[in-house]
């Protein structure tokens, strides 16, 4: 079982920084893969980047060159640092945690989100 408290969400003028965090409690938090996605008022759930527990990363398109996620194994966080922000970046951020194990099986835990509004 794992357990995920996202932190920093606030609000901030296009093209400033923000830089969330993700703290997971539980145990084995280094196996999991840790994500973060976002959901926009009216739109669907989207991933946002992710990292892998041998530090490989993923990002979506649109974040690609501005946002940047580490984790912190010893400290069983997560982080999703955010640069040059856009008013589409603009949605309810949140943090995830996934692993596969067996022939087909998962564990898959979500956090309850934090909010990024981008506005001048």
């Amino acid at each position: 079982q794992v357990q995920l408290v996202e932190s920093g969400g606030d609000l901030v003028q296009p093209g400033g920084s923000l830089r969330l965090s993700c703290a997971a409690s539980g145990t084995m938090f280094y196996i999991y893969t840790m994500g973060w996605y976002r959901q926009a008022p009216g739109k669907q759930r989207e991933l946002v980047a992710s990292i892998t527990s041998s530090a490989s990363t993923n990002y979506a398109n649109s974040v690609q060159g501005r946002f940047i996620i580490s984790r912190d194994n010893a400290k069983g966080t997560v982080y999703l640092q955010m640069n040059s922000l856009k008013p589409e970046d603009t949605a309810v951020y949140y943090c995830n945690a996934n692993r596969l194990y067996g022939l087909a099986s998962q564990d898959n835990y979500w956090g309850q989100g934090t909010q990024v509004t981008v506005s001048s």
